[in-house]
């Protein structure tokens, strides 16, 4: 048996690196709202953590009706399969758990929870994997991805000499925090219009706190994509392709669509051979040392071209999701999305226009 936890502040908390961290506002809603997201991969007798029982019974219902008349997928019933934390330490017969991803602030809660330590991993391993999260390993994959068709840097900085040399040498760059959320931690920097010194404070604090920023060029990007993969003993799996949306840099919605399907949808802008190919350099290349779990790339096209990680996700992501639910049939598809309606957090299922 298995236990889920969706912990979608993830990312804030691995950047805080704090055993006794509080989410935003947004992050803890968001798990509220979505806890039962696991059950939609989750094997018929694991378990799923959620804050309210009665709450994620329901949503997950409304899911699977929506999924099913969409031809998507058909999922198992739900009785039983959610647990809150007064519960959760009553299930001895847990023998691994499964968090959209790990840091030390959820070590700590399940720990609290009653979670036996030896199905949690270790101080020391969480630091491992929030190193393997920095920016820079996304930054030392990227060169060994290029090829002609491909394109993309990324510098690792720490003084404010070394930025204005990139802007002066590139015109447009962006700055990024080491680690951050989805669409935070991001500064856009302009010879012409936004100087280096309009950012210097924001630059200088960063450095502070988790001591280097990451420069890369600014490219004008025509369409976002990821690729998904899980890492274990045998080493990196390709588990398929993400074709997301963002707005501002932040998750709005993915393709609900066969491998064929998303391939074909893609094609207009890249080749199949393009995408095999840096599929396998990631999987030959790609050194997440004793990381086992899911993760994904981000990537980006631009122009003619492919820029093959733009940033590494050390953890689940929603590609993973739409990969779980997506359909069997080539002539299906449909999006997934992330409603926010002022006070709750919904998934969507809707026909693509």
């Amino acid at each position: 048996m298995k236990l889920h936890v969706f912990n979608p502040e993830h990312d804030i908390a691995l950047a805080s690196n704090l055993a006794n961290f509080t989410a935003p506002h947004a992050g803890r809603q968001l798990r509220t709202d979505l806890g039962y997201l696991p059950a939609l991969w989750a094997d018929e007798d694991d378990i799923v953590l959620v804050d309210h029982v009665e709450s994620a019974e329901n949503a997950f219902r409304k899911v699977s009706h929506r999924l099913r008349q969409a031809g998507c997928c058909d999922l198992p019933t739900v009785e039983g399969r959610f647990v809150n934390s007064k519960k959760v330490a009553g299930y001895e017969s847990v023998d691994a758990v499964l968090p959209w991803g790990w840091n030390l602030a959820l070590r700590a809660t399940l720990k609290r929870f009653g979670v036996h330590e030896s199905r949690l991993p270790s101080e020391q391993q969480i630091a491992q994997i929030r190193e393997l999260s920095h920016r820079r390993t996304a930054a030392r994959l990227l060169p060994l991805l290029q090829m002609e068709e491909t394109l993309g840097e990324s510098f690792e900085c720490t003084t404010a000499a070394e930025v204005e040399t990139l802007l002066a040498r590139y015109g447009q760059v962006v700055m990024k925090a080491p680690w951050s959320s989805s669409g935070r931690g991001l500064r856009f920097l302009s010879s012409e219009r936004t100087p280096f010194q309009m950012q210097a404070g924001w630059f200088r604090n960063l450095v502070t706190q988790q001591g280097s920023v990451m420069v890369e060029p600014y490219y004008n990007k025509v369409k976002d994509f990821a690729m998904e993969f899980c890492a274990d003993d045998a080493g990196i799996h390709y588990l398929g392709l993400s074709l997301f949306h963002t707005v501002n840099g932040a998750y709005v919605g993915n393709i609900l669509a066969t491998e064929c399907a998303k391939q074909e949808m893609i094609s207009r802008y890249v080749s199949k051979s393009l995408l095999d190919s840096i599929k396998k350099k990631i999987t030959n290349n790609l050194d997440l040392g004793s990381y086992q779990g899911p993760f994904g790339i981000d990537m980006m096209i631009v122009g003619e071209k492919v820029h093959p990680c733009v940033e590494i996700n050390l953890r689940k992501t929603m590609g993973h999701v739409a990969l779980a639910i997506s359909p069997a049939d080539d002539d299906v598809k449909r999006v997934m999305r992330i409603d926010y309606d002022g006070t709750n957090y919904k998934l969507k299922i809707n026909k693509l226009q």
